[in-house]
């Protein structure tokens, strides 16, 4: 059946009349259509509010947002709706400083795409399958420790054209979640990192062509470990560009076996930034007690303090990490490694790099890839810059516009598949010099 809008539906079923955001079946709003009928949920001239029509909608159907800035915290646990404002920069929902989240997604299926969320106490849009994470708690600088919350997993999600700012824990944050993607998004202003994701295994989760900017880090991938991929984004101006490691306030440790490829990680030494606790400045790429990820064909540049550091974290060690093919330009050290505890890294390697300087030196020869786990990685240390105090979440400079999601008034609901495409590493390229410029843009194809 083609797609019909809730007011056409209402004409044709006659029971499916919305007065002040209430269904005409008795208050449920959701009163009967014809079998496998969708429709099309307008605010607010269908419902006055985006959680309204969020409530009124059913699976496949499509919530489409006018221009405006809502006060609310959105809460999707309908699987299978799509969320898209009809402009990415004119359609904001504004937590106020008043609210944990923005959107928060605890329904398998749903998609969220080209719209604003800004101003939240933690997190912009929270795609999570854990119940304590959608009620906002506990929450705080550090993440969800979720105690004795067994794992649970939701299955498949969609965050596409959105812009988060100014959020005081991660921009995007997909935690305990699997089989979806993060992408063509934007994210500057999150007090700990811009996009995040979090104890999965396996992920199956791809995050491209995004832009991390004036973050205190912009990709962080905490226990996030088997078919995680990020590539073909533009990690640059933040505090540090990308992390990938191990926390023992999340399940599913350690971190293991991601794919970073086709990336610009340039220029992570921003002042004018939220200061992230544990106070890393200058860094383009930290492994901080990740193993087994591959680090493909970046462009890693102008990273004051280093361009990749691999360390350990507590009583966890970085294992078989491989460095291949990334060019380093004018990174205050190009590759270091530094174990500052007893704990110490195995089987690290490096193949087919443009570098100038590691720490040690002559990792390029004495870590060439490929190289047994057995052996402990070599260390050393080199003089960091001094980190700057940074700014407050909130005083960020705004975003400019940013790219909106084609079609958005006629495309119809998005259908997210039940695991995601993964991309074929060796069809990722170096991003070129030229992208260094301000405000171009990554892509994977």
């Amino acid at each position: 059946m083609p797609r019909l809008t809730l007011r056409m539906l209402a004409a044709v079923v006659g029971t499916l009349t919305l007065v002040a955001g209430c269904g005409g079946d008795g208050g449920s709003g959701k009163g009967r259509r014809p079998a496998g009928a969708h429709v099309t949920i307008r605010v607010p001239a269908d419902a006055p509010t985006i959680s309204d029509a969020v409530s009124l909608a059913r699976p496949g159907d499509l919530v489409l947002v006018a221009p405006g800035v809502y006060h609310e915290s959105v809460k999707i646990d309908t699987a299978r709706i799509t969320l898209r404002g009809l402009s990415r920069d004119k359609v904001v929902i504004d937590g106020r400083l008043q609210q944990p989240n923005g959107v928060v997604v605890s329904a398998p299926g749903v998609a969220v795409e080209n719209l604003t969320v800004e101003n939240n106490t933690q997190n912009g849009v929270l795609v999570t399958g854990s119940a304590k994470a959608a009620a906002g708690l506990p929450g705080g600088s550090g993440g969800y420790d979720t105690g004795d919350e067994p794992v649970t997993f939701l299955k498949s999600f969609l965050v596409s054209h959105v812009t988060s700012t100014r959020n005081g824990l991660y921009g995007i944050y997909a935690f305990s979640a699997q089989n979806g993607a993060i992408e063509h998004s934007y994210a500057s202003g999150g007090a700990d990192s811009g996009i995040y994701v979090g104890q999965c295994r396996p992920c199956n989760i791809v995050v491209r062509d995004n832009v991390a900017e004036l973050n205190a880090v912009g990709y962080e991938g905490t226990n996030a470990s088997e078919d995680m991929y990020v590539v073909g984004n533009r990690l640059v101006g933040n505090r540090v560009g990308l992390t990938a490691n191990s926390d023992h306030q999340e399940k599913l440790l350690p971190q293991k076996d991601s794919v970073i490829a086709g990336n610009l990680i340039a220029a992570n030494q921003q002042t004018a930034t939220p200061e992230q606790a544990d106070g890393g400045w200058g860094i383009g790429v930290g492994i901080d007690g990740g193993s087994e990820n591959q680090f493909i064909r970046n462009r890693i540049a102008g990273n004051r303090n280093a361009g990749l550091v691999i360390t350990a974290t507590a009583d966890v060690p970085p294992v078989g990490n491989q460095i291949v093919h990334n060019t380093f330009t004018g990174n205050g050290v190009d590759v270091g490694w530094t174990f500052p505890t007893a704990t110490r890294g195995r089987g690290n390697c490096l193949r087919g790099n443009d570098l100038r300087t590691t720490v040690p030196a002559r990792l390029a020869t004495t870590a060439a890839c490929p190289l047994p786990a057995g052996p402990s990685s070599p260390a050393g240390t080199w003089a960091a810059p001094t980190a700057p105090g940074g700014i407050p979440f909130t005083e960020v400079a705004a975003p400019a516009p940013q790219p909106q999601f084609p079609d958005a008034a006629t495309a119809g609901a998005t259908a997210v598949p039940p695991v995601p495409a993964l991309p074929k590493t060796e069809d990722i390229r170096l991003p070129p010099a030229h992208l260094l410029a301000a405000n171009a843009r990554v892509q994977t194809s």
